[in-house]
C-alpha cells in the first residue's frame, strides 16, 4: 500500500501515454534552417527570373538567334550558299549557310568566334556586339556556348580578315554574323571529337583499342577501331569526306568508260540456291523453308548475259566472301566493278580493254581538278596519297607470270614456276617493278592453270598455263580476270576434273552450264575491287579507311 508521501509525488506517465509526435528541439532547429534556405533560394530564383526578363526585354537581337523552330518571324531564305562557293566570294556579299559548329569560343563579352564546317570546307565566323543589326551581348554569349557538331543556319556578310585565318580552309575570308539559328543541337559529350579524328591515326598493328591514344604533344590520337565504332563522327572529317567522294568518282569514271564503249549495265542477283564456285567461302542464309547463299561474285550471271547475246555487260554491286581473313586488305563484303565482253579474235582484247579502263580511271583521278583537290586533302593525313605512278604512254606494263617469277628470283626472292604468288611476294614484286619500270600499276598474264577457277580457259598451246590475268596497284591485287570456257562439253569436263569434283547437272550449276549448251560466243572479263582501287591509289594503310561501313570477320556494326 502506497504511503502518504508517495501519493503526494507527481505520477509518471505510462509509456503508451508519451507524445512521440512532438518534434525535438534539434528537429525544429533543422526544419527552420531548411525553411530559411528554401526561402533564400526562392528569392534568388525570383531575382534571376526578373533579371532574365529584364535582359530579354533589353535584348535588341533576340529575334536574330535561337532555335530555328521558335524563330517565327524569320524570313524565308531565297538562296543557300555552300561553303565550297565562298573561296571566291566578294567582299560584303551577304550569304546564308547551313553548317556545323566545328569550334566555338567567346573572346570577350562583346566578341565570339565560330568555325563553321561543311564537308571538307571551313570558315571563321565573327559575332561582335553592336553593328547595323545591334547584336547584343546575350547573342554573343549564346553563340559562344553552342555545342560542337551542332548544325546552324547563319546569315552574314563576307569580309576580308586583317590577317589570313590559317586554321580554316577558307583563309582569305571570314563571315560576320547577322543572324544565326540552331537547326539541330549535338550532345555536349561526344564519344570522339571530330577534330581529334582529323589527326593521323596510329600506324601500328594494334587497332583494337577503343580509347584515344595520346601523341607526343599530349593530343588524343583516335585508333582505327574507335573511328569505325563512331563512323558517323569520323566520317565528318575532311579526309573521310574526300576519300568517299573519290570513291564515288571512281564509280562514275568506271561507268563513263563503259558507256563510251557501249556496255550495258546489268543488275544481277546476290542470292543463289546452291554454293557455287566450289562452295568454299560462301555465306549460308535462311531463305523461307530452305537454304540460300550470298554470291561470291556476279561471274555466272555475267556469262549467262553474254549467252543472251548482250555482247558487253557491266555492273557495280556487293560481293560476299566468307573468308576468315583479318588483314589490311580483306573484307567479307566489298563493292565489285565487273565487266564481261565478247571476244572476236583473241582474249588479249579483254586484257587490253581492262588495262585501258584502269589507265582511264587513274589518269582522270590525277588530272581532273576536283579529284586533285580531294587527293591533296587526303595527303594531309595520309602522306603519299598523291604519289601514284603510271606509264606516260597509253599502254600499261604487262608481264607474264613467268616474267614475274624471274624478277623475284633475280632479286633473291624464291618463287615457283607454277605456284601462286603469296602476299609478301606480290608486295616485293610491286617494289621491284616501281624501281625498275617507274609504275605502280601493271598486269600479269598467263597464270598457271592449277591456281585458277574451273571456268578459266587453258592456253591451247600450253595447257599448264591459262588465258588469265591479274591487275595490281602498289604490288597488291585489285582484279582477277580471264577468258572463260564457252564450250559446254569442255566446261563439264573441267568441272568433273576439279578438286573436289563438281557436278555440272547439280541444282547449283545446271542453269549455268545449260547456258553454254545452247551456244555462247567466246568471252572474257574481270572483277575489280572498288575498295582496293581506292585504298591502293591513295596508299591508305587499311582497306577499312576506304569503306564506309566495313564488314570483316569481327565486325557487323555499325
Amino acid at each position: 500500500m502506497a504511503s502518504q508521501g508517495d501519493r503526494d509525488l507527481p505520477s509518471r506517465a505510462r509509456e503508451d501515454e508519451v507524445d512521440t509526435t512532438a518534434p525535438s528541439k534539434n528537429a525544429l532547429k533543422k526544419a527552420n534552417k531548411e525553411k530559411d534556405k528554401a526561402e533564400r533560394a526562392a528569392k534568388r530564383q525570383e531575382v534571376e527570373r526578373q533579371q532574365k526578363e529584364q535582359a530579354e526585354a533589353n535584348d535588341t537581337s533576340q529575334h536574330l538567334y535561337g532555335s530555328i523552330q521558335s524563330a517565327s518571324d524569320r524570313r524565308p531564305v531565297q538562296r543557300f550558299t555552300e561553303l565550297a562557293e565562298l573561296y571566291d566570294a566578294k567582299e560584303d556579299q551577304e550569304v546564308t549557310v547551313d553548317a556545323r559548329i566545328h569550334n566555338a569560343r567567346v573572346q570577350s563579352a562583346k566578341l565570339a568566334f565560330l568555325v563553321l564546317r561543311e564537308e571538307a570546307h571551313t570558315i571563321q565566323a565573327v559575332i561582335a556586339e553592336g553593328g547595323i543589326n545591334q547584336i547584343s551581348r546575350q547573342m554573343v554569349k549564346w553563340c559562344g556556348g553552342i555545342n560542337a557538331e551542332s548544325i546552324v543556319r547563319a546569315t552574314g556578310l563576307v569580309k576580308q580578315p586583317k590577317e589570313p585565318v590559317t586554321s580554316t580552309s577558307i583563309s582569305n575570308l571570314e563571315l560576320h554574323i547577322e543572324s544565326i539559328y540552331l537547326v539541330s543541337e549535338a550532345a555536349q559529350m561526344l564519344p570522339v571529337q571530330v577534330k581529334d579524328c582529323m589527326r593521323a591515326p596510329p600506324m601500328n598493328d594494334d587497332d583494337s583499342k577503343d580509347e584515344p591514344e595520346m601523341d607526343s604533344q599530349g593530343l588524343p590520337v583516335v585508333s582505327l577501331n574507335a573511328r569505325l565504332n563512331n563512323r558517323v563522327l569520323d566520317g565528318r572529317t575532311a579526309a573521310s569526306q574526300a576519300i568517299f567522294q573519290l570513291q564515288s568518282g571512281i564509280s562514275h569514271l568506271f561507268i563513263e568508260y563503259m558507256n563510251q564503249n557501249r556496255f550495258t549495265w546489268i543488275n544481277s542477283s546476290r542470292l543463289a540456291g546452291a554454293a557455287t564456285e566450289g562452295g568454299a567461302g560462301v555465306f549460308e542464309i535462311k531463305y523461307f523453308d530452305t537454304k540460300a547463299y550470298l554470291t561470291q561474285s556476279p561471274q555466272f550471271f555475267k556469262q549467262m548475259a553474254i549467252a543472251m547475246d548482250m555482247k558487253r555487260v557491266c555492273e557495280i554491286g556487293p560481293v560476299f566472301r566468307a573468308e576468315n581473313s583479318n588483314t589490311h586488305r580483306h573484307l567479307t563484303e566489298f563493292t565489285g566493278l565487273d565487266f564481261e565482253m565478247v571476244i572476236k579474235n583473241d582474249y588479249h582484247e579483254v586484257l587490253s580493254f581492262g588495262e585501258k579502263l584502269m589507265l582511264y580511271i587513274i589518269r582522270n583521278l590525277q588530272q581532273r581538278a576536283e579529284f586533285k583537290r580531294l587527293t591533296k586533302v587526303v595527303d594531309q593525313i595520309f602522306p603519299g596519297a598523291g604519289d601514284f605512278k603510271i606509264p606516260s604512254e597509253d599502254s600499261a606494263l604487262r608481264l607474264t607470270f613467268a616474267d614475274a617469277v624471274k624478277l623475284l628470283n633475280d632479286a633473291g626472292i624464291e618463287a615457283g614456276e607454277f605456284d601462286d604468288l603469296s602476299t609478301s611476294q606480290e608486295k616485293a614484286l610491286g617494289r621491284i617493278i616501281r624501281e625498275k619500270y617507274g609504275t605502280d600499276f601493271y598486269t600479269i598474264d598467263k597464270y598457271p592453270s592449277a591456281v585458277r577457277p574451273f571456268y578459266t580457259m587453258p592456253d591451247p598451246l600450253n595447257p599448264k598455263v591459262s588465258n588469265s590475268y591479274d591487275f595490281f596497284m602498289r604490288g597488291q591485287e585489285i582484279m582477277s580476270g580471264a577468258q572463260r570456257i564457252h564450250d559446254h562439253n569442255q566446261l563439264c569436263e573441267r568441272m568433273k576434273a576439279n578438286d573436289p569434283p563438281l557436278d555440272p547437272s547439280s541444282e547449283g550449276f545446271r542453269h549455268y552450264t545449260d547456258a553454254f549448251k545452247y551456244g555462247c560466243a567466246p568471252h572474257g572479263g574481270g572483277g575489280l575491287g572498288l575498295n582496293r582501287i581506292l585504298q591502293f591509289y591513295l596508299g591508305l594503310p587499311d582497306i577499312r579507311f576506304a569503306t564506309m561501313f566495313p564488314r570483316d570477320p569481327g565486325r557487323l556494326a555499325p
